[in-house]
């Protein structure tokens, strides 16, 4: 479907959280992400303080409400540490308010004229599922070190990248029997299309099963996987995440890289926990997915997945959810022609997830 506006990409990724200065620690130190802007007390934001980070094009803005009568803390409250906005990069910010209201979404923010000695900045933003909202955001005029209002920081830590490219995908979890209703509402609403789907006839195990449908738009610079939870027999991860969350949100992010061997070197060394991967994954690994590039050596030592679709292979890995809620977590993946999301891989992720649950008491 033609549109008179673009997406360009996901513009940065916005978590509300109960203390932004050591989030933002957290994802220096561990994730390599180096602080770029801030806006708080100092810059004469009475009401949040927020800190944007970056790694080469993956944006993270960070905020934390100052005052006991936020409603930033009825987030907090509903859903921990999380995602509120996942903001698009767009050539026409009016326009793709214009065209998505029109066709029913609700209004949090009309596209409105943001300004400092730096350029401006066109914002608007609007309701999706939950509490999530996704902002529009033109910046073609604009050459500031995030947007208005923000002044530039540096990290003082002493912060080393890690190989983080830019957001592949995003995923939103929904309760029982609304996927299909939210992947509507996006064909609908934005002209997106469905890219790619799994059920719970493709895999399962004894406890958990999936039904997923991909939503892209027009250049495939936005993909979105929404879940929902299918039956088994006892709580899914999707479940589980819907029950903590208090509602539907995102899951988790995927973050592209060149070589995921050497980022998940990196990240692992920082710090960052991912799920296990049991050694007998990789004993047939080569049967199921034919010759690759990497030595099944270090993808076993490192926990790394691995399949493979007409188009190619990609190798993913994914993090333990990284609050103690959990909820959001992230995903490393590198593709090497693959289009899809590692279907072959769902079973020996639901299983890792799985063996995380029961840890947790919440299988």
């Amino acid at each position: 479907m033609s549109t008179p506006f673009t997406f360009l990409g996901t513009d940065y990724i916005h978590l509300i959280v109960g203390n932004a200065k050591q989030a933002a620690h957290f994802y220096q130190t561990q994730f390599g992400f180096e602080l770029k802007a801030y806006s708080g007390l100092e810059t004469g934001n009475r009401e949040t303080a927020n800190y944007m980070l970056q790694q080469n094009k993956i944006r993270i803005l960070l905020t934390t409400p100052y005052m006991a009568d936020s409603p930033l803390h009825e987030h907090l409250r509903l859903h921990g540490d999380g995602v509120k906005d996942v903001a698009f990069w767009t050539d026409n910010a009016q326009a793709a308010w214009e065209y998505v209201t029109r066709r029913g979404a609700v209004s949090v923010q009309e596209p409105t004229v943001l300004e400092d000695d730096h350029g401006k900045v066109i914002i608007a933003s609007i309701q999706t599922y939950g509490d999530t909202i996704h902002s529009f955001v033109q910046r073609d005029k604009y050459n500031g070190p995030f947007l208005p209002g923000y002044e530039a920081r540096s990290s003082q830590l002493n912060v080393s990248p890690v190989g983080l490219n830019f957001v592949d995908h995003f995923v939103g979890n929904q309760p029982e029997n609304q996927m299909t209703k939210i992947a509507e509402w996006y064909e609908h609403v934005f002209g997106w299309e469905r890219f790619w789907t799994v059920d719970d006839k493709d895999i399962s195990t004894d406890y958990t099963a999936l039904r997923s449908i991909v939503m892209t738009n027009d250049n495939k610079r936005i993909k979105m996987p929404i879940n929902r939870p299918a039956a088994g027999l006892r709580k899914s991860q999707i479940q589980e995440f819907v029950e903590y969350y208090s509602g539907p949100g995102v899951q988790h992010i995927a973050m592209d890289t060149d070589d995921i061997i050497a980022t998940v070197d990196k990240l692992t060394a920082n710090g960052v926990e991912f799920l296990e991967v049991p050694q007998t994954y990789y004993e047939v690994l080569r049967d199921r997915v034919g010759d690759i590039d990497e030595d099944v050596a270090d993808l076993a030592r490192l926990g790394i997945l691995v399949d493979r679709d007409e188009f190619g292979y990609l190798l993913q890995l994914f993090t333990k959810p990284v609050q103690d809620r959990p909820t959001l977590f992230y995903e490393i993946i590198q593709r090497k022609g693959a289009e899809g999301f590692g279907k072959g891989n769902f079973k020996a992720l639901f299983e890792s997830i799985e063996r995380e649950q029961a840890r947790r008491g919440n299988l």
